[in-house]
């Protein structure tokens, strides 16, 4: 399976301008290249069923947020007639019949596979999703009970004519539309809402009396029952709700709508209250998209079309489950042999051993989760916690999930009496509800927060420990390429650096100071620092690979990220490898550099990797004439994260760390030739194979069979 985005022209080698269109790729063709390969996993025959629902559900959860977010700013555009200021210069309207074209092919390829193919494989072994005219009349009695008592109180019908209005639809939410008609022969319309706080999945026991099981996880034995989803259970029972009327016709929609608003945050007198009402404000955003279950009558859509204010484009016929997404809950079943097989990380021996600061007093220490355990990331915030020679911590909060023991440990740390302070990211888009209530039961325990900076998202990854050790004081730091959440730290590929390095601690405390107080700082001894001097910096290196090669000497760059968009690291990239320099680029998601064009791209190859595990470090190399030197941290080559972020990338300065990130992770994943994707000049990613005689190399397997113990010389 092939995925490609489409170039403007052949983009000829005579043209040196580096900023014409037809040098890069359009970023929102990019990304649905990125979901194709999500998609491709999802339909991957070889991988166990439960994986393959896992992967479709996160391909439409993708393409969910990419309407919330992207399309609606390019409809925009094309309502108010403002041309794309994009580096591939694609005009909105071609943009946004491009993108419809894709994602109904996407769509088609998912709901066959599902329909046809993952379906009846997972009836078979004892996962079936049945519809409601194939139970048993003893599983209907069953479910009328339930729907009786738990689904119809929560029910709310909604009548649509001249004195009710089209009701405000929330954001995602699963609806029916109702054609009815009432004894006199006239025709009126419903809406409904699905309720969200009853399960999706509702298990029906087919031989037995039992208890309905709301999550799947709970029950052991899945072929004495069938799974039922909640729309088809109300679908059937639908004549309760209209007792007198006639149901002629009924259908299912859901909407998507805009959720990427700003915040006039030099106008608001309490940011964390602004944010509050941007959640609110979020359900009822512009809307985007109408999916619609396939079967209605041409006038179901049509209907709800007007009342919404929606241009044809904007509407999506599925044949499979709305919401696919919810179904990701599937994956809670006990059937260990449909998933893939547990894997537990790696734990640092030499940590059993040894205070975690007494050991960074003279090594820093390197782990690559998940393959590396989290484990010794929480210990070096709770043990400081609980530490008495500790004085102080700082740390900064983008995305730390449900119950975080690391914020549990930061309380403790003020209870203790320690100096606390957390910089808690308020406008992490779709967690903004979950770190206001962290934020406020923070504050409450006495924790100095601060909401971050005006007009800057912070998402550097950063914590600082400072310890009192005799007669001097000791600062301890860990940088990680990932959010501080133990759950994804499961899921996610990530570095954490943890050392003691005075540069580097001295560089964070000025750092801190800059985002809690109103410090100002262009300049660190070690770090890369956005927006100041992050940029400046990693294109000061990819030029020094082109002095390099002035001399006759080899440059070689190595850079992995999961997004690749910005103009100036592009044009670079292009000029470096005009001038002879490799370039390895290992970018997940988003690429807007061409690769191959002649004279101009020729030394640059792009390889994307979609696995088991989320590819999520970004890790920067230059060859550096020989005495290399490689950066980790927080930041993807995007002009957000460059402008309007606070990242920063870190210096690995151990040289035996940095070998082992070059050869163990870099390289290997460049041999890659089973989950590896390169991309091609036209624009099309090709799934690498094995050449004939040649072994398999799956990265991601190999690092889980290495369990390398988290290097520390």
């Amino acid at each position: 399976m092939a995925t490609g985005n489409t170039p403007t022209s052949n983009a000829p080698a005579k043209n040196k301008d580096l900023t014409h269109p037809d040098f890069y790729f359009n970023r929102e063709l990019s990304w649905l290249d990125f979901n194709a390969r999500v998609l491709a996993m999802g339909t991957d025959r070889s991988l166990p069923l439960l994986e393959q629902v896992k992967f479709l559900a996160i391909f439409y959860n993708n393409l969910d947020e990419f309407f919330m977010v992207r399309v609606v700013s390019i409809y925009r555009r094309y309502r108010n007639g403002i041309l794309s200021s994009a580096p591939d210069r694609i005009p909105p309207v071609r943009l946004l019949a491009a993108i419809r074209r894709r994602i109904s092919e996407l769509n088609k390829v998912a709901q066959e596979h599902w329909l046809k193919k993952l379906m009846p494989q997972l009836d078979r072994k004892g996962i079936s999703i049945t519809p409601y005219n194939r139970l048993s009349e003893k599983q209907r009695r069953f479910l009328f009970e339930y729907f009786k008592r738990e689904i119809y109180p929560a029910l709310t019908p909604q009548a649509i004519d001249t004195g009710h209005p089209f009701p405000t639809v929330s954001n995602i939410s699963l609806n029916f539309i109702i054609q009815l008609e009432d004894k006199n022969g006239l025709s009126h319309f419903a809406r409904l809402r699905c309720p969200r706080n009853v399960p999706r999945l509702i298990f029906v026991p087919r031989n037995r009396e039992a208890k309905t099981y709301h999550a799947l996880g709970l029950e052991a034995n899945l072929r004495d029952g069938d799974i039922v989803l909640l729309e088809d259970l109300i679908k059937e029972h639908l004549n309760i709700l209209f007792t007198g009327n006639t149901i002629t016709n009924a259908g299912l929609f859901r909407i998507t709508r805009n959720t990427d608003m700003e915040i006039e945050e030099d106008e608001a007198d309490d940011l964390l209250e602004a944010v509050r009402d941007l959640v609110d404000q979020r359900r009822f955003g512009d809307v985007v998209r109408l999916e619609v279950s396939s079967g209605n009558s041409l006038a179901m859509p049509a209907f709800r079309a007007r009342h919404l204010s929606l241009r044809p484009f904007q509407i999506y016929k599925t044949k499979g489950p709305l919401g696919f997404s919810d179904l990701i809950s599937l994956c809670n079943a006990d059937k260990p042999k449909l998933k893939y097989p547990s894997y537990f990380a790696a734990m640092p021996a030499f940590l059993k051993k040894n205070s975690i600061f007494d050991y960074l007093q003279n090594k820093d220490i390197l782990l690559h989760h998940p393959y590396d355990s989290f484990t010794p990331v929480l210990d070096f915030i709770q043990s400081a916690a609980k530490d008495p020679a500790v004085i102080a911590i700082k740390q900064t909060l983008y995305r730390v999930g449900n119950d975080s023991p690391i914020l549990k440990a930061l309380m403790e740390a003020r209870k203790q009496g320690k100096q606390v302070t957390a910089v808690v990211e308020l406008k992490a888009r779709f967690d903004e509800e979950r770190n206001i209530n962290w934020a406020e039961e923070l504050e409450k325990a006495g924790v100095h927060v601060v909401y971050g900076l005006v007009g800057m998202k912070i998402h550097s990854k950063l914590c600082l420990i400072v310890r009192r050790e005799g007669h001097h004081i000791t600062s301890y730091a860990h940088i990680g390429t990932g959010n501080y959440n133990a759950a994804s730290a499961a899921m996610y590929t990530d570095l954490s650096l943890m050392t003691a390095h005075p540069d580097i601690c001295t560089d964070i405390a000025d750092l801190f100071n800059v985002m809690t107080g109103y410090a100002q700082k262009e300049d660190y001894r070690t770090l890369m620092v956005s927006p100041l001097s992050l940029r400046k910096r990693l294109l000061d290196g990819i030029h020094r690979e082109i002095a390099f090669c002035s001399r006759k000497e080899k440059g070689h760059l190595i850079f992995k990220c999961n997004q690749l968009v910005d103009r100036h690291i592009i044009a670079a990239l292009y000029a470096a490898s005009m001038a002879g320099v490799k370039i390895q680029l290992l970018i997940r998601g988003i690429c807007c550099l061409r690769p191959g064009i002649p004279g101009i791209s020729e030394n640059i190859e792009v390889i994307s990797i979609v696995g088991r595990f989320l590819e999520h470090s970004r890790i920067y190399w230059f060859n550096n004439g020989g005495d290399d030197c490689l950066y980790m941290g927080s930041a993807d080559l995007m002009p957000r994260n460059l402008d309007r972020r606070i990242e920063v990338l870190v210096p690995v300065l151990d040289p035996a760390l940095r070998k082992h990130i070059k050869q163990d992770i870099l390289e290997l994943q460049l041999r890659d030739n089973t989950q590896a994707w390169t991309l091609n000049t036209t624009g099309v990613y090709h799934r690498r194979k094995p050449e004939k005689g040649m072994r398999s190399i799956e990265s991601q397997e190999l690092m889980m069979l290495r369990k390398k113990q988290p290097l520390a010389p």
